[in-house]
């Protein structure tokens, strides 16, 4: 068995093997709910009860709209069509989009009411008109969510309302943001919409991160007295994105001075160190009694990872292989294992297979070659 170790250069990895790892050193805050995510990589900068069901808010109107861009995106919606506004809707109490009984509104104006309005009346609308009722369309949600990797959510309602079932997880909340960005990217704009006027009456989104110079394009805030003051929120700096998921806060004012202090800290604390392409050669594997002396060794998958800073020179990185490898060797097959280890961080060890295929020597070049092993020792 060897080790090599690569002193080449620092190096940055893959994210998805270790995804929690960078935040292990992490920053305290008020919020009762807390999870922080780099997008570019997948990496955890902050978790803090975040797998824990919670009341979600508003925050939960980010699901219902998923619903709509899903429709949307499949042809079976388009944004011109109108939906006939219910007693029920024009009744609903909370923020509203004003909407009147009778009235047939667009899925346009429905989705800036949701989105930036914030209003209930527009998630009722919305989930009579998808789920024939708004009960059935929150099974509907559930069932949704359930399929898009939200395990720690269920629906009660479209509006967030108060409902002892109805719960969001603050990974979950951060989960579907990434699927609204990722899924939808010319939907997902409407999102970083300021304002919008509906029946004469003009309301400003009530994100303050859209209001700050910190590259946020959404999402969602919520508030009700048991959920606290709540934010989903996500920003984007030289193509790094960060979602922010806060929940249980004191006031709007702590909602809007802790939002911008994390997110402050998520991309001056960490950056995204990027070193090995996909299908690049790490090193090389000696091989024994073929007809190539040694392989290629490869990575399979873009080697990044967000890292701290200053932890990014710590980094220890080796190679583990047994060799020389016998002949023959198939191109693919995995001969040695990267290690990735550092403080903060979990050990990660990453596959690289051969690059090539080497046949085994014929039984004259095997002689030859065990010959000159014994005079010369190994090449």
């Amino acid at each position: 068995m060897i080790s090599r170790f690569l002193y080449a250069a620092p190096v940055a990895f893959l994210a998805a093997c270790f995804a929690a790892s960078a935040g292990a050193q992490t920053i305290e805050t008020p919020a009762r709910n807390a999870h922080i995510v780099d997008l570019s990589t997948g990496t955890v900068l902050l978790s803090k009860a975040d797998e824990i069901p919670m009341p979600p808010a508003s925050m939960s109107k980010l699901m219902t709209v998923y619903m709509v861009f899903d429709r949307l995106k499949k042809g079976t919606l388009s944004l011109e069509d109108k939906f006939l506004v219910s007693k029920k809707a024009w009744r609903k109490g909370g923020s509203k989009m004003f909407v009147r009984v009778g009235d047939r509104v667009s899925v346009a104006d429905l989705l800036r009411g949701i989105i930036v309005q914030s209003g209930n009346d527009a998630c009722i609308v919305v989930a009579e008109a998808i789920g024939g009722t708004e009960e059935d369309f929150a099974r509907m949600m559930t069932r949704r969510a359930r399929e898009i990797g939200l395990q720690d959510s269920t629906f009660a309602n479209a509006t967030g309302w108060p409902e002892p079932n109805h719960k969001m997880s603050a990974r979950d909340l951060a989960v579907l943001s990434k699927r609204l960005v990722t899924d939808f990217p010319d939907l997902y704009r409407i999102f970083s919409e300021k304002e919008f006027t509906f029946s004469n009456i003009k309301q400003g989104n009530r994100n303050p991160l859209l209001y700050q110079k910190v590259g946020a394009d959404g999402l969602k805030t919520g508030h009700t007295e048991e959920a606290g003051y709540g934010l989903t929120a996500s920003a984007v700096r030289n193509d790094r994105r960060i979602v922010m998921v806060l929940n249980g806060m004191d006031s709007i004012r702590q909602r809007s001075q802790e939002s911008f202090r994390l997110i402050e800290w998520a991309f001056r604390t960490f950056d995204v160190y990027s070193f090995f392409k996909k299908g690049e050669e790490v090193t090389t594997a000696s091989i024994w009694l073929g007809k190539q002396k040694s392989v290629p060794l490869l990575i399979q998958e873009d080697l990044r990872l967000t890292l701290r800073r200053n932890t990014r020179s710590k980094l220890s990185v080796k190679v583990r292989l047994t060799e020389p490898v016998p002949a023959p060797v198939a191109e693919g097959t995995q001969l040695a294992t990267l290690i990735l280890s550092g403080p903060a961080m979990e050990t990660v060890e990453i596959p690289l297979v051969a690059g090539a295929s080497v046949d085994k020597l014929g039984f004259v070049g095997r002689i030859g070659a065990a010959v000159q092993h014994v005079i010369w020792g190994p090449s």
